[in-house]
C-alpha cells in the first residue's frame, strides 16, 4: 500500500460532530424501549436517496478476490442456513430454499409471502411428495406462466399443468387469484433490494461493525469468485469432494486406458492472506505483543492489554466494544481496532484457554461449546501440516500392525487425557452418504453420453467366469443326516463351494464379500449345520437342542421375516425352532429360552445384550452371523460395531468362544472388517468380485444436470420414459420410487407420455391374450388408480395397498402380463419379484430421523439393483439409476466396489459407552480405552489418521493410539457427566452409573434426551405438561413444520383431546399432535406428516417407558402414573377416556359404542349379570360376551396388614389375590403388575415394585411383604396401589389406615464410644490372669476399655451390643475372671445359641483356661438329662449349652441345688431372642432371675448382642441399670 489511506473520517471532530448533528426526530425515543413489533419506515427513509452515497469504482483487481474466496473459506465460520440449505429441516420452504439456483421470484413483504405460501401449499399438493426444492420450484415456475400477460387463461392452465400434473378447475383459479394478490413480482426487481439481502448484510454488518457501502458489482463479484472457489481441505477430506455440479465435466476425467476415472482434482494449496489470523497463531500474549506495537512503554502496554481483554470478553455487541475499543486507544490505530472486532471470539477464546492450567482449561472448553465456538477448537486440533487425505490414504499397511486385543490392562495405563475432543467434528455429516474415496475407477468399456439436461455413464456387464468342472461341491458331499436340508439342489454353487470346507468343517470366524444373489444365505447355513453338528450325538442322532443358540442379524424387519420362514422350514427335522425377535415381535424369556436360532435386527440385539439380566441365554450363543455388514457405513453402523465388539471383548476376557460370520456386498477395504471381526486373512476372508453375481449387471448412471429444480423433475421423469420406452415388448422393467403417491404418478406420466407419442401399443399388444387378461383382471382391483393403469400393461405396487390388489400386481407381473411395474422399495425388501431392467428413479427419500429428504441408502440401492436380471432367463440384467449429477461418483462408487466403508461410531460414542458402563464392563477410563480397541472406528483410524481428525500431535509417539482413545474416552464421559448418566473421578478415571445411566441404556434413549427430561420432569407434572416434555425429546429435533402442512397440523390441534400449548409453528407442537393423532387413530394427509407420525409412534413407546423410570425412580406419584397412562395409551392406541372393552382384540364395534355412550363407571361392571349388562348397552345378546370380557380384565383384591417395626420403618403384609378369569389369548402367560405405596397426599411413592402374575399360579393367593418408612407426625393413612403394567383403567387402590396404629416407644440414642486411652494388660492386677492373654494382645481395644470398669471392678448386670468382632468375647471373660477372683467362687453358664458354637466356644475356653488357678473346668451339656445332671455335680466351673439344654436342666430348680447356686450366666448372642429360639431363650433369663431373688442367691447376667435399637428396654429386663447398658452403634 504505497498510498497512505485517508482516516480523516475517524478522527474525534468528524465523528462526534455526525453524532451531534444527525438528525434524531426520526429515532425512536429513549422511552419506548424496542419492543419486537415490525414499525413501518414510511416518512423515515426516502427511497429517493436510496443509494445516492455510493461511488463508482472500476473492478477491483482479481488478486484481491482471490484473496476474498480464500478469507470466506478460511476465515469466519459459515452461517449456519447459508451452509446447509437443505442440511435442516426448515420449518419454512420459502427459508430452505432461498438458496435454490434458478429461482425468480422471491417474496418481499409479509402479505405476498403469506400468499406465496398458500401457493405452495396448492402446488405441493398437486404434484405430491416432493423434495422442498422441487416444490418451490415448480411453484416459481407457475407464478411465471400466471404472471405472463400474453397468454390466455387455457393456455395458462394448459402450460401449468405440463408442470405440475393435472389440475381442477377451482385449485386453478385459486392460483390464479393468488397470483393476482402478489403484488411485488418482476419489474421492480433491480431497484428493490431483496430483504434477504439485506438480512445477510445486517448480519455483515454485525461482524464487522463497520460502515458498509453496497456496490453494484457485488453480484458480479459474488459470481466471479465462484470461480475462485477454494475449499478447506479439512472439508476436502470429510466430505470426500463430490463433484460440483457445473464444473465437473472440467474437472479430471481422463480417459485412461484402464478406464473411465471420474473424480474431483485434489485440493488447490492455500495461501495466507496477510489479514487473516489462525487460532494457532494467538496465544496467551498475543494480545500483549500486538499492543506493544503501538504502545513502546511496557507498563501501558500490559494495562492496556489486560483493558482490551475485559472489554472484548464482555457481553455488549461489537458496536460498543468498537467504541469503547476506541476510546482505550485514544481514538488512534484503528489497524488494532479492526483486527481485534474481526476475531473478538478467536483473541477471546484463545487467550483463556492458553492462559488456563489443565484443570481449568476442560472447564473453558465446555464454555465455548456452549457458546457456540467450538469451531476455534477444531481449528486448533486440525493441525496446520495436515496432509491431504490422498497422501494418507497410501500409507504403508505394513508399518501398523492392529493389536488384536485392548494393549491395556485395565487401571495400568498412565495415560492422562491430555486435552477433550470436539467429538461434534469427527461425525462424518453425511452419515452413510461420506465418500472417503476421491476418483471413482469405471471397468473397461465404460463410457459416457452428454445429452440436453442430463448425461449418461454407461458400465458393461461384467464376463461371467465360466465354472471350472468339479469346481462345484455336490450335495451328497455333506453328510447324510443334512443333505435334506438343501432340497432340489443337486450341487452348492461356486461360491458356496469355495467356502464349504471352511463353513462346514472348521470353527474358523468368515467374511464373505459377494454380490448380491451369490447365495450367501446358504454360507450361513453351512455354518449353522456346523453348530448342529457339534451338538449331534453320532449313534442315535438327536441333537442336545438346550447347548447353543445362534444368532442371525439382519437389517431389516422385511429381511427377518423373510429369514425365519426359510430356516424355519429347512431345520424343521432337526426339531430347532428359529424365532423373529425384533420391535414388533418381543419374544418372553421363556420364548428365548426353547429358541436355537434368533434372527433379530442389530438394535433388539443391542437392546437385549446390554441388559445383564439376559445373560442366561446370551453366555449360549455359539455362532453370531451378521448379515449385510456393510452396514457399518450407514447411519445405524454404530449399533452394529457396539454389538460386535460387546461379543468380541466378552469372548477374548471370559474365553467362551463365538464364531462371528460377516456377509456382506463387495466393497473395497474388505481387510479392515475382516480385521474388526477377528477373521484370519488367509483362511476366513474370501472376496468375489461382481463376475460371481448370478446374472451379471449392465449398469447406466443418469446425472440430470438441469438447474431449475422442477426441470430436474420434470426431465427425471422423461429419461424414465425414455428407458422405460427401450425396453417395451422386449423385456419386464420395474421402476422404483420413493412414495406411495409417486407410484401412481409416474406410471400415469409414463402412459400418458406413451399415448401422445403413440407408442403405447409397444407396451402391451391390443389383440394379445395380456390384453384380455388384463382386462378380465380390472373388474377384481380395489383400487381405482390400478384399474386405470392396468389395462395399458402398467401396474404399481406399495405397502398402502390391500393385500388382494398387492398379489394380483405380483402374479401379473410374474406370469409376464405387465411390462412396467412402479413400486416402492417395500417390494425390493419383502417380496422376490425380479425383472430384467430396473429402473431407480430419483434417489432422494423421506427421513423422518432427519425431517427432511435424503439420499438412499446404499442398503436399499443394492437391494432395488439385486432384483434386476431373472437368473433362470436372462444372461444379464440391467440396472438404471436416474439421480442429481452431484450423487453420481456416489452411485458410481457404490455399484463398483469402491465406496470406502468408514465408521460412523463417533455419533453414538456417548450413548454406547454409557451402554457398556451399567452393563459393568467398562469400569474405568482405562476399560473404555481398552474397549475402543475393539471397534471398527480403531481398526480404521489407524488406517486412515486424516479422516478421523488424529493430527500430528497425536500419530508420531502413539502408534496404538493410546493417547487419542484416552481423549475420547474422557470427552465422553465429560458429556455423560454432565447428563448425570454416569459419576466420573477425573483422577482416577472410576465410571460409576448412575440410576438415569441403567434407564438410557436399557431403553436406548440418548444422553440429550436424558438431559431434556432431567431438566423438564417436574414432580407435579400432569399428562398435558408429559405430552409436551415428550415432544421435547433429542430424537425428534430435525422434525420441521412444513408450510405446507400448517393447514392440516391446524385441523388436527383443534381435534386432538390434550391441548397443545405451543402454536402450529413450532416442532414440538407437531411432534405432540402427531402423537395424539397416532392414539386417537386420525387419518393424516401428507405423506411426509404420516412418515414423521409413524417416527414418533415408533419411538414413543420406549420415551414413554424411560420418563415413567425416572419418574418412579424419583418417587413422583402424579407424572409416574400419568406416564404410564401414556406408555399403555400409544401401546393400545386408545385414550384412557374411552373403554376398556377396546383393549380386547375384535370386539364389535357397536358394543365400544354404546359402552362410550353410556358413561357407566367401569368398576359398577363387574357387580352386573350378563342380562343386566345386555340391557345396559343396549343389546341384549351381546350380555353374555361382555360378562366374560369383563370378567376377564385383569382385577386383583388386595388386604394388608400392617405392622410397625421401629418408629420410623413399617412393615406391610400384602395379600394380592386374583379375581379375574385367565385366558391365554388376552393374558398369554404372564401378567405384570407394579406396586405402589404412596403417601397420604398421593404424591410421593414411598415404594416401587413389579409383581408378575403367572398363568399356573392364577388362583392362589400371593403374599407381598414390603417396607415402607413411616414419618412423624404419623400420617392418617398411606395408599398401596397395584396397577397394571399393560392394561389401562387395572388398578387396585387400598388406603391402609394407621388410626389404630401403635409405634414403638422413641428409642434413646446409642452409646457414645469414648476415646479412652487404651488399658494395659496390668489393669487386671493379677499375674495369672496377665498371663492368659499375654502374647496375644498389648492393651484392650476401645469397647473393651470402655466396659472393663462395669464388668470387672463391679458385680452388675451388663449388656453389650456392638457389631460383630468388636471382641465382645473377651469382655464376658473380664465377667469370668471377676467371678474367679471371688474367694469360694460359684459356677458359671454361659448360653451360646447353636451347638456348633457350643462346641467352639468350650474347645477355646479349655485352651485359654486349662492352667488358671489349678485348671478350670469347662463342660458342654449334651441335652440328655440324666447325663447332664451327673455333670453338673461332678461340678464344671463353667457349664456352656444352648438355650434348650438349659431350659430343661433348670425347669425343676427348685429340687437342684446344682441350678440354683449360679454366679454368673452369660447370655451370648442375646438379639436371638427375637428369632426361632427366642421364647426359650426368654425363658431361660427370665427363670435366671426368678430363681436368683427367690433364693437370695446372687446372679450376675452379663448378655451380648449385636447393637440393638431397644437395648434400654433389654437392659431392664435383665436387670441392667442405665450404667451398665452399652449398646455401641453398629
Amino acid at each position: 500500500m504505497s498510498k497512505k489511506r485517508d482516516l480523516s473520517g475517524y478522527n474525534y471532530g468528524a465523528i462526534s460532530s455526525l453524532v451531534l448533528t444527525a438528525d434524531r426526530s426520526a429515532l425512536p425515543r429513549r422511552d419506548k424501549e424496542p419492543d419486537g413489533a415490525p414499525e413501518t419506515l414510511v416518512g423515515r427513509i426516502d427511497p429517493k436517496e436510496m443509494g445516492s452515497r455510493v461511488q463508482r469504482q472500476a473492478p477491483k483487481d482479481l488478486e484481491k478476490k482471490k484473496k476474498k474466496a480464500q478469507q470466506d473459506e478460511a476465515g469466519l465460520p459459515k452461517r449456519k442456513g447459508a451452509d446447509s440449505a437443505f442440511n435442516f429441516g426448515y420449518a419454512d420452504i420459502i427459508e430452505a430454499t432461498q438458496d435454490v439456483e434458478g429461482l425468480t421470484y422471491r417474496p418481499r413483504t409479509a402479505e405476498t409471502r403469506e400468499v406465496f405460501n398458500l401457493m405452495l401449499g396448492i402446488v405441493h399438493q398437486t404434484l405430491g411428495d416432493q423434495a422442498q426444492d422441487i416444490v418451490r420450484s415448480a411453484a416459481d415456475t407457475v407464478l411465471e406462466t400466471l404472471k405472463s400477460d400474453n397468454l390466455k387463461d387455457f393456455d395458462k392452465k394448459r402450460d401449468i399443468e405440463s408442470v405440475i400434473g393435472p389440475l381442477t378447475g377451482e385449485a386453478f383459479s385459486q392460483l390464479l387469484n393468488l397470483s393476482k394478490k402478489i403484488t411485488d413480482y418482476g419489474a421492480e426487481d433491480d431497484s428493490k433490494v431483496d430483504p434477504d439481502m439485506e438480512r445477510k448484510d445486517a448480519e455483515i454488518d454485525d461482524e464487522l461493525g463497520v460502515a458498509v457501502v453496497f456496490e453494484d458489482e457485488e453480484e458480479e463479484e459474488d459470481e466471479e469468485d465462484g470461480g475462485f472457489e477454494i475449499r478447506d481441505e479439512s472439508d476436502d477430506e470429510e466430505e470426500g469432494a463430490e463433484p460440483g455440479g457445473e464444473q465437473a465435466d472440467a474437472e479430471g476425467e481422463e480417459q485412461d486406458d484402464e478406464g473411465l476415472v471420474i473424480g474431483t482434482a485434489g485440493p488447490s494449496k492455500k495461501t495466507k492472506s496477510t489479514d487473516e489470523l489462525s487460532p494457532h497463531d494467538i496465544d496467551g500474549f498475543w494480545l500483549q505483543r500486538l499492543i506493544s506495537t503501538a504502545y513502546t512503554d511496557a507498563v501501558t502496554a500490559t494495562s492496556k492489554t489486560s483493558d482490551a481483554l475485559s472489554i472484548l470478553s464482555s457481553e455488549a455487541n461489537l458496536r460498543d466494544v468498537e467504541n469503547s475499543l476506541m476510546d482505550l486507544f485514544d481514538y488512534e490505530h484503528f489497524e488494532i481496532v479492526k483486527t481485534l472486532t474481526k476475531h473478538r471470539d478467536m483473541i477471546v477464546w484463545c487467550t483463556k484457554l492458553a492462559r488456563a492450567d489443565e484443570n481449568e482449561r476442560m472447564s473453558v472448553e465446555v464454555a465455548m461449546r456452549e457458546r457456540g465456538v467450538g469451531w476455534i477448537l477444531k481449528a486448533l486440533r486440525g493441525d496446520r501440516t495436515k496432509a491431504a487425505a490422498g497422501d494418507s490414504m497410501d500409507v504403508d499397511p505394513k508399518v501398523q500392525e492392529l493389536p488384536k486385543t485392548g494393549t491395556l490392562a485395565p487401571g495400568s495405563s498412565k495415560l492422562a487425557p491430555r486435552k477433550p475432543v470436539d467429538l461434534e467434528a469427527m461425525i462424518f455429516q453425511q452419515g452413510g452418504h461420506l465418500m472417503s474415496n476421491k476418483k471413482c475407477k469405471l471397468p473397461e468399456g465404460s463410457f459416457k453420453r452428454s445429452k440436453k439436461g442430463y448425461e449418461e455413464i454407461h458400465v458393461p456387464a461384467p464376463k461371467s467366469k465360466p465354472a471350472a468342472p468339479g469346481e462345484n461341491v455336490p450335495i451328497s458331499d455333506l453328510p447324510l443326516w443334512a443333505q435334506p436340508v438343501f432340497p432340489g439342489t443337486k450341487t452348492l454353487n461356486r461360491v458356496q463351494s469355495r467356502l464349504y470346507p471352511i463353513a462346514f468343517g472348521t470353527d474358523e470366524p468368515l467374511l464373505l464379500c459377494a454380490p448380491t444373489g451369490a447365495g450367501k444365505t446358504n454360507v450361513a447355513m453351512l455354518t449353522m449345520l456346523h453348530e448342529l453338528e457339534k451338538v449331534r450325538d453320532p449313534d442315535t442322532g438327536k441333537f442336545d437342542l438346550d447347548a447353543f443358540k445362534i444368532v442371525y442379524v439382519a437389517p431389516m424387519k422385511a429381511l427377518v421375516q423373510e429369514q425365519v420362514g426359510n430356516f424355519q422350514k429347512r431345520l424343521e427335522q432337526f426339531g430347532v425352532k428359529v424365532s423373529e425377535l425384533t420391535g414388533d415381535n418381543q419374544l418372553t424369556k421363556q420364548a428365548i429360552s426353547e429358541t436355537q436360532i434368533i434372527v433379530t435386527t442389530p438394535e433388539k440385539w443391542d437392546v437385549i445384550t446390554r441388559k445383564s439380566t439376559d445373560t442366561s441365554y446370551t453366555n449360549l450363543v455359539r455362532l453370531i452371523i451378521v448379515d449385510e455388514i456393510h452396514l457399518l457405513h450407514d447411519e445405524r453402523g454404530p449399533v452394529v460395531e457396539s454389538i460386535l465388539a460387546r461379543t468380541v471383548r466378552r469372548m477374548e476376557q471370559t474365553g467362551d468362544y463365538v464364531r462371528l460370520v460377516g456377509l456382506s456386498a463387495t466393497l473395497p477395504n474388505y481387510q479392515d472388517v475382516a480385521t474388526f471381526l477377528r477373521v484370519d486373512p488367509k483362511k476366513g476372508l474370501f472376496y468375489f468380485d461382481a463376475s460371481y453375481r448370478p446374472c451379471a449387471l449392465q449398469q447406466e448412471f443418469i446425472g440430470v444436470t438441469e438447474k431449475k429444480a422442477i426441470r430436474r423433475y420434470q426431465v427425471m421423469n422423461e429419461v424414465c420414459y425414455e428407458k422405460v420406452l427401450d425396453q417395451a415388448g422386449k423385456n419386464q422393467t420395474l421402476v422404483f420410487v420413493h412414495s406411495r403417491k409417486e407410484t401412481g404418478k409416474t406410471a400415469r406420466f409414463i402412459r400418458d407420455m406413451a399415448i401422445e407419442k403413440e407408442t403405447i401399443t409397444q407396451f402391451v399388444k391390443p389383440d394379445s391374450a395380456s390384453r384380455e387378461i388384463l382386462q378380465t383382471e380390472v373388474e377384481n382391483c380395489n383400487d381405482p388408480l390400478l384399474a386405470d393403469l392396468l389395462p395399458f400393461g402398467f401396474g404399481i405396487h406399495h405397502a398402502g395397498m390391500t393385500r388382494t390388489d398387492r398379489t394380483l400386481v405380483e402374479d401379473l407381473f410374474a406370469d409376464g402380463h405387465l411390462q412396467v411395474l412402479v413400486c416402492t422399495a417395500t417390494l425390493a425388501w419383502g417380496v422376490n419379484l425380479p425383472a430384467h431392467t430396473v429402473i431407480i428413479k430419483g434417489t432422494q427419500i423421506y427421513n423422518p430421523e432427519k425431517g427432511r429428504w435424503c439420499e438412499l441408502s446404499s442398503q436399499d440401492v443394492l437391494q432395488m439393483l439385486g432384483r434386476a436380471g431373472r437368473p433362470q432367463f436372462d444372461t444379464f440384467g440391467e440396472g438404471i439409476i436416474i439421480t442429481n449429477h452431484s450423487e453420481l461418483q456416489y452411485y458410481l462408487s457404490l455399484m463398483n466396489q469402491q465406496l470406502p466403508i468408514e465408521s460412523q461410531f463417533v455419533s453414538k460414542l456417548a450413548d454406547n459407552l454409557n451402554a457398556e458402563i451399567v452393563l459393568g464392563t467398562v469400569r474405568n477410563r482405562d476399560e473404555a480405552v481398552q474397549w475402543l480397541g475393539y471397534t471398527y472406528l480403531y481398526v480404521r483410524m489407524l488406517r486412515t489418521p486424516g479422516l478421523y481428525g488424529i493430527n500430528v500431535d497425536y500419530s508420531d509417539d502413539d502408534p496404538h493410539l493410546t493417547q487419542k482413545r484416552v481423549d475420547i474416552v474422557h470427552t465422553a464421559a465429560v458429556m455423560l457427566e454432565k447428563a448425570n448418566l454416569i459419576k466420573y473421578d477425573r483422577k482416577t478415571g472410576v465410571f460409576a452409573s448412575t440410576e438415569l445411566g441403567r434407564i438410557a441404556s436399557h431403553y436406548y434413549v440418548t444422553y440429550a434426551s436424558m438431559t431434556v427430561y432431567n431438566q423438564h420432569l417436574k414432580p407435579t407434572m400432569g399428562m398435558i405438561e408429559l405430552f409436551r416434555v415428550f415432544a421435547l425429546s433429542n430424537e425428534f429435533k430435525l422434525i420441521p413444520v412444513r408450510q405446507e402442512e400448517k393447514q392440516e397440523l391446524a385441523k388436527l390441534l383443534e381435534r386432538v383431546p390434550i391441548p397443545v400449548k405451543e402454536g402450529v409453528d413450532e416442532p414440538p407442537a407437531k411432534i405432540n399432535v402427531l402423537l395424539q393423532a397416532f392414539i386417537s387413530g386420525l387419518k393424516l394427509e401428507g405423506f411426509a406428516l404420516v412418515s414423521d407420525m409413524v417416527y414418533v409412534q415408533q419411538s414413543a413407546g420406549r420415551i414413554l417407558r424411560a420418563m415413567f423410570e425416572i419418574c418412579l425412580k424419583r418417587g413422583w406419584a402424579s407424572p409416574a402414573r400419568a406416564a404410564l397412562d401414556m406408555c399403555k395409551m400409544v401401546e393400545k392406541k386408545m385414550w384412557s377416556s374411552m373403554t376398556p372393552l377396546r383393549q380386547f382384540p375384535r370386539v364389535r364395534e357397536d358394543i365400544i359404542r354404546k359402552a362410550e355412550g353410556k358413561q357407566f363407571p367401569w368398576h359398577r361392571y363387574f357387580d352386573l349379570e350378563p342380562p343386566e349388562l345386555g340391557e345396559l348397552i343396549g343389546i341384549q345378546n351381546a350380555g353374555k360376551t361382555i360378562h366374560r370380557l369383563v370378567h376377564c380384565f385383569p382385577k386383583l383384591d388386595l388386604q394388608a396388614h400392617v405392622q410397625p417395626i421401629t418408629r420410623s420403618l413399617m412393615r406391610i403384609d400384602l395379600t394380592i389375590t386374583p379375581d379375574f378369569q385367565w385366558d391365554e389369548k388376552y393374558h398369554g402367560t404372564s401378567q405384570a403388575f407394579w406396586i405402589l405405596v404412596e403417601d397420604v397426599d398421593g404424591e410421593v411413592i414411598l415404594f416401587h415394585d413389579q409383581f408378575v402374575l403367572r398363568q399356573r399360579y392364577a388362583e392362589d393367593e400371593h403374599l407381598v411383604t414390603v417396607t415402607v418408612p413411616m414419618f412423624e407426625p404419623v400420617p392418617p393413612n398411606y395408599y398401596v396401589s397395584v396397577i397394571s403394567d399393560r392394561w389401562l383403567q387395572s388398578e387396585t387402590r387400598l388406603p391402609v389406615s394407621f388410626k389404630h396404629l401403635i409405634l414403638p416407644e422413641k428409642f434413646p440414642p446409642p452409646t457414645a464410644l469414648l476415646d479412652l486411652q487404651p488399658l494395659p494388660l496390668s489393669a487386671l492386677r493379677n499375674k495369672e490372669f496377665e498371663a492368659v492373654y499375654d502374647g496375644k494382645v498389648q492393651t484392650f481395644n476401645k469397647i473393651q476399655t470402655q466396659v472393663f470398669q462395669a464388668l470387672y471392678n463391679s458385680d452388675d448386670n451388663v449388656f453389650i451390643g456392638a457389631p460383630a468382632g468388636s471382641g465382645k468375647t473377651i469382655c464376658a471373660e473380664f465377667a469370668l475372671l471377676r467371678l474367679w477372683s471371688k474367694p469360694g467362687p460359684q459356677r458359671a453358664v454361659c448360653i451360646e445359641p447353636f451347638q456348633e458354637m457350643v462346641d467352639q466356644r468350650v474347645a477355646e475356653w479349655r485352651a485359654k483356661f486349662g492352667e488358671i488357678q489349678g485348671g478350670k473346668d469347662i463342660v458342654a451339656l449334651t441335652g440328655e438329662t440324666s447325663a447332664d445332671l451327673r455333670l453338673m455335680e461332678k461340678g464344671g466351673d463353667v457349664v456352656v449349652c444352648t438355650p434348650t439344654q438349659w431350659d430343661i436342666l433348670s425347669r425343676r430348680w427348685k429340687q437342684r441345688k446344682h441350678v440354683q447356686n449360679i454366679g454368673l450366666l452369660i447370655a451370648d448372642e442375646v438379639q436371638l431372642i427375637g428369632g426361632e429360639i427366642g421364647p426359650t431363650y426368654e425363658v431361660v433369663i427370665s427363670r435366671t432371675r426368678y430363681v436368683s431373688a427367690q433364693t437370695d442367691n446372687k446372679t450376675r447376667i452379663v448378655a451380648c448382642g449385636v447393637s440393638l435399637a431397644n437395648a434400654r428396654e433389654l437392659g431392664e429386663w435383665i436387670g441392667a441399670n442405665t450404667h451398665t447398658v452399652f449398646n455401641f452403634t453398629p
